[in-house]
């Protein structure tokens, strides 16, 4: 009788752990479908891109040299403080500190730099703090009637600032968010906006299987303003003698953000056998403002100190300038310390314009 008794108290228990297994199942069947949709719809994909639609298209530029050394595959492996960029799920697998500093040469002389810093605080979680600037050097200020130049100089420069949360909901699932506040200045112009990103990850238990989903940009429209637009205007300039220099101003468009859904697959195929990790991904990408494609990408790790990255972004994108991508680095323990240093650099092909080298330094407690 006191058996019985003990097995009725542990029915609901059971009962618990049955519908939380249910409720992965339906996580992971649900990304596993996304997935096998984007990938599919890249064969009966629109001719239309809608390339040059949408403001704040910097914030498409990838991060940090550990991902883009992959190829960019990287929503399903995103566990370090860029995760707030790929995936904000992945910095709840964040056990303390983290803090790391990208900094980037871009295209056209432009000055691309990304910082962000993790903590790890518990059982309530773990959250996050990200900025992104993309800045240029000064230019002179030309005119039609000053072709060679005014003698006047300015600037430009697009920025982001973000605020993340992310949590292990179970063993297997976690859960992350990225509020960000995001600006766009040239001149005297600039245009304010505000997204979310939402991503999830699902550690699968099973042979080092991970699936990873994220929809980044998800925000308001951003719209050009400021006392550059301002102009002297004739209302009427069919009547003579009237006033020709009426205080008017022009109204720009509003844009809407780039969103883009990612969702992926990463393995690690060697599992530390000879003190070595291979983890292998690829990544499905459907944007708003371009056409589907996928990345792929692969990180050797030997005695979790060095590490070899190389991978392929944007396969089947038609025009896409970007393709073959390697990289490495150097994971340094401080003696008698829980510190690590991370050095980290990668190598990204772009086509018709110079190649693009990407160097990050990062601490871990």
């Amino acid at each position: 009788m006191k058996i019985n008794h003990i097995a009725e108290k542990q029915i609901p228990n059971l009962i618990k752990i049955e519908k939380g297994a249910i409720k992965m199942r339906k996580y992971l069947l649900y990304l596993f479908g996304s997935f096998l949709l984007m990938v599919s719809s890249m064969v009966y994909a629109s001719e239309v891109s809608k390339v040059g639609t949408t403001a704040g298209t910097f914030l498409g530029i990838d991060i940090g040299p550990r991902a883009t050394g992959m190829g960019s595959a990287f929503v399903a492996t995103a566990n370090d403080a860029t995760a707030m960029y790929w995936n904000p799920a992945g910095i709840a697998r964040i056990n303390s500190f983290e803090a790391t500093f990208c900094n980037t040469k871009w295209i056209a002389d432009l000055s691309f730099n990304y910082m962000g810093a993790v903590l790890a605080l518990g059982n309530f979680g773990t959250v996050g703090l990200n900025a992104t600037f993309l800045t240029m050097d000064e230019i002179e200020r030309t005119t039609i009637a000053n072709p060679d130049g005014t003698g006047e100089f300015f600037d430009a420069g697009c920025y982001a600032i973000g605020l993340s949360f992310g949590r292990n909901l179970t063993d297997f699932f976690s859960i992350g968010f990225n509020a960000k506040y995001i600006n766009e200045r040239m001149y005297h112009s600039s245009a304010t906006g505000f997204a979310l990103d939402v991503g999830v990850l699902f550690d699968t238990k099973f042979h080092g299987l991970t699936l990873g989903m994220s929809i980044a940009n998800y925000g308001t429209k951003m719209q050009l303003d400021g006392r550059d637009l301002q102009v002297q205007h004739d209302v009427d300039p069919r009547v003579y003698g009237n006033n020709q220099n009426i205080n008017a101003r022009l109204q720009t468009d509003a844009f809407d953000l780039p969103l883009m859904m990612r969702a992926g697959v990463s393995m690690d195929v060697l599992k530390g056998l000879y003190n070595s990790n291979f983890i292998v991904s690829v990544d499905a990408l459907h944007p708003s403002d371009n056409v589907e494609s996928l990345n792929i990408g692969g990180e050797y790790i030997l005695y979790n100190m060095f590490f070899l990255r190389a991978g392929y972004k944007e396969l089947f994108a038609t025009d896409s300038e970007q393709g073959l991508c390697f990289g490495g680095g150097l994971h340094y323990n401080i003696k008698d310390t829980s510190t690590a240093l991370f050095f980290d650099y990668s190598f990204i092909t772009f086509g018709v314009f110079d190649a693009v080298h990407m160097f990050s330094v990062s601490l871990g407690l």
